[in-house]
């Protein structure tokens, strides 16, 4: 994350204004420009500074997404879209000011096709408030970020999540998309169907660039079968890299566990400060295992296996759902609990991925950088991808404590590259990580920025984001 990417734009100080008078007799009470509104739409979950839109407007349907697109166009002021304001790295900071475009109230299932394993939402629905709906038909949605993040915006910034091993990404989950487009007409990507061959994949083009191509108004999503049975597992090792090799024997053997997370020794001791929990202080992996009775059993001996192989001799393993809730609780709290270590300090969570046979090397040298570099950082991954997240806690009032920093996560960038990885596996680059993308993809800016213009011309969409024009 750099400080110098969160820049103000240029502001359309008369477009701006004239919008703003437009929106508020089209949409009333449904129009916000007071100050709490605004602030509420930028950017408050890491340092990252807050840039505030100029109104909040609060669709309802597509015709009002159509209607703030062609209205927006038509005096090119900026439109940034927010679903729940979960994420990262700035994605939903104003830079350039301009309309924050809120879906909560677009939060309606539009349809569930069972026999077919799919549904279609409005952008507003939440991952949590879909498999709740879900609950009766046998089916739910398996994507897990951890936070209950609204399903367009899990889209738009291309999300994964615990569950991710087994399941894939929203890159994999989402089957058709309608959007809004600059010239404010609404467009639908693909049909249906599991597979097709038809066209350029705009779909794919769409999920993932962070709200700066157009504003998704409904997503069609692969439905998965409720397993028979779900079993889970805490498995403490002597060191990081020990639990590092497991999770690569695991994936490499081809055990499909469902989720396999990793935590180093300080995460583990926030985990048990925080959830009042008594695991072992060490490297520890959680795992899920999905299945019948006889498949989770088969897979959790199978890791016992793996885990004695290195080192590790405290297996343990519930299908009580009670247990399993109480232990996936604790690691989606994983955030609050690294944070709650050192209340005093900000936080900064940033994540690599690289591929899965350099994940022990890149964690170990990350771990010891940390150690190295004096900082209090804890490690939490989604090992069976080879992606881990670091949170630095560090007091963001004092330039030497920020510019050190910076200058570990510049070295953890530049790590994960040199191992053909990616500067950001799940959190998108916003704001935060385009110079980092400058540094991963050079080649390819100038086709992503070709695209841009063409489908955005003046750079009204989300603007600021991803990279420089």
């Amino acid at each position: 994350m750099v400080m110098k990417d969160v820049v103000p734009g240029v502001r359309n100080e008369e477009g701006i204004a004239k919008v703003l008078g437009i929106l508020k007799q089209e949409f009333g009470e449904r129009f916000h420009t007071g100050q709490s509104f605004r602030e509420q739409h930028s950017h408050t979950t890491t340092y990252l500074p807050s840039q505030l839109p100029d109104g909040v407007v609060f669709v309802e349907n597509s015709e009002d997404v159509k209607t703030v697109v062609r209205t927006c166009a038509a005096h090119k002021v900026p439109m940034i879209p927010f679903g729940t304001g979960s994420s990262l790295e700035g994605h939903v900071n104003a830079p350039s000011g301009g309309i924050s475009v809120d879906f909560s109230r677009m939060n309606r299932v539009i349809e569930v096709n069972p026999e077919d394993l799919d549904c279609t939402v409005e952008p507003g629905v939440t991952r949590e408030d879909l498999n709740t709906y879900l609950r009766d038909t046998g089916l739910f949605f398996p994507i897990d970020p951890g936070a209950n993040a609204s399903l367009g915006g899990m889209a738009s910034t291309r999300a994964s999540g615990t569950n991710a091993v087994r399941y894939g990404t929203m890159k994999e989950n989402v089957l058709a998309l309608t959007v809004v487009t600059a010239d404010g007409e609404e467009i639908r990507t693909a049909q249906r169907a599991r597979k097709s061959s038809a066209g350029y994949d705009l779909t794919r083009l769409f999920v993932g660039a962070e709200g700066t191509l157009g504003i998704i108004t409904s997503i069609t999503l692969k439905l998965q079968g409720i397993p028979a049975k779900i079993s889970g597992g805490v498995c403490a090792f002597p060191s990081l890299k020990a639990a590092c090799d497991a999770v690569v024997m695991t994936i490499q053997m081809g055990i499909p566990v469902a989720r396999i997370e990793l935590l180093d020794e300080m995460q583990m001791k926030a985990v048990n400060a925080y959830s009042k929990l008594s695991y072992p202080e060490k490297p520890t992996l959680f795992l899920e295992f999905h299945g019948t009775e006889e498949t989770v059993e088969m897979q959790a001996g199978q890791l016992r296996e793996i885990a004695a192989e290195f080192g590790s001799d405290e297996f343990q393993y519930t299908t009580n759902a009670e247990e399993r809730a109480q232990l996936w609780k604790a690691r989606h709290n994983a955030y609050w609990a690294g944070r709650a270590l050192a209340p005093e300090l900000n936080g900064l969570s940033t994540d690599v991925c690289v591929p899965i046979s350099r994940l022990a090397e890149c964690v170990a040298e990350t771990q010891a950088d940390i150690r190295e570099t004096g900082l209090l950082a804890p490690i939490v991954g989604h090992a069976g991808d080879g992606n881990f997240h670091v949170l630095m806690l560090f007091n963001d009032k004092d330039p030497e404590d920020l510019a050190r920093s910076e200058a570990f996560m510049a070295r953890l960038n530049a790590r994960a590259l040199a191992m053909g990885g990616t500067c950001t596996g799940e959190h998108g680059v916003g704001q935060g990580k385009m110079s980092y993308l400058e540094q991963e993809l050079p080649s390819a800016l100038p086709v992503m920025r070709s695209i841009k213009k063409s489908l955005d011309p003046d750079n009204i969409f989300n603007p600021g984001k991803i990279f420089r024009l």
